[in-house]
């Protein structure tokens, strides 16, 4: 049997097979120009709030445009990578029923690849996957060591615990189909947990959203009725150092809403 391959081997290999890199993300066109609408309105935004100044924006739009550009990525990897971790959890049901109907591993694989296409369709990330892994294991590649390069690609957890586990059960001649059955009620459980505090925190994020929003129409609000009553705030030293006080303040509490919202299971 090939050795198991774990750490820094394991991220090595994976650099060498075909197969997408889930912690990287490269924006369309589509994204590319959305991204710089949206750095362009904020930079105007911040830029007429806070000190009615179109130097200002010119400074504040390639600031945004770089910090909205790597927000964004790592917002879609992180929905991707969700997306992937769901569609695997529902792989490991379908893999563990397989192994139980009395396939071994290879097999198993094959026939699990037929189901998922009718679950998520031929472009389904967990259907690419699969697809690739079993044309690579019909080429002789040990199986652990293919769960493993994607591990290493994916980022999942899951997918590592479960290459290691299956190398245990395969070495030590454990009932692959019982491992299998429970590997995937752990990951079942884990993901179930995930959700669950998503759906919770869903109406936090909506608020958070409003709160964010807030500042700015008190400024239009007051603005609309009573005009020229923050003229002195952009007008004189003291109240641009004011101005500026408060945009790094409401940058510090939109951070620190951000960080308390994003809960890892």
């Amino acid at each position: 049997m090939v050795p198991l391959k774990t750490g820094k081997n394991c991220r090595q290999q994976a650099g060498k097979q075909q197969g997408p890199d889930y912690n990287q993300y490269h924006l369309s066109a589509k994204e590319f120009a959305w991204v710089l609408g949206k750095s362009a309105a904020v930079s105007g935004l911040f830029a007429y709030v806070f000190y009615r100044s179109i130097q200002i924006f010119l400074v504040m739009l390639p600031i945004s445009m770089f910090l909205l550009f790597w927000r964004e990525r790592k917002q879609r990897l992180k929905k991707r990578k969700l997306l992937l971790a769901q569609q695997f959890k529902e792989a490991m049901v379908i893999l563990a029923a397989s192994l139980s109907a009395g396939y071994a591993m290879e097999n198993a694989m094959a026939v699990s690849l037929e189901e998922l296409r009718l679950l998520y369709g031929e472009n389904g990330l967990i259907v690419e996957e699969f697809s690739g892994m079993v044309q690579q294991i019909r080429t002789n590649r040990n199986v652990e060591q293919v769960l493993l390069e994607f591990a290493a690609r994916s980022g999942l957890e899951d997918v590592q615990n479960l290459a290691e586990v299956l190398g245990i059960g395969k070495r030590t001649g454990g009932d692959l189909g019982s491992i299998m059955r429970h590997t995937a009620e752990v990951i079942r459980d884990k993901m179930q947990v995930k959700e669950e505090i998503l759906t919770l925190t869903a109406s936090r994020q909506f608020e958070q959203k409003i709160m964010n929003l807030i500042p700015f129409f008190i400024v239009f609000y007051v603005e609309g009725t009573s005009p020229g009553f923050f003229d002195q705030m952009y007008r004189t030293g003291m109240g641009r150092c004011l101005m500026t006080l408060c945009m790094g303040l409401y940058l510090t509490a939109f951070w620190l809403s951000e960080r308390i919202l994003d809960i890892e299971v």
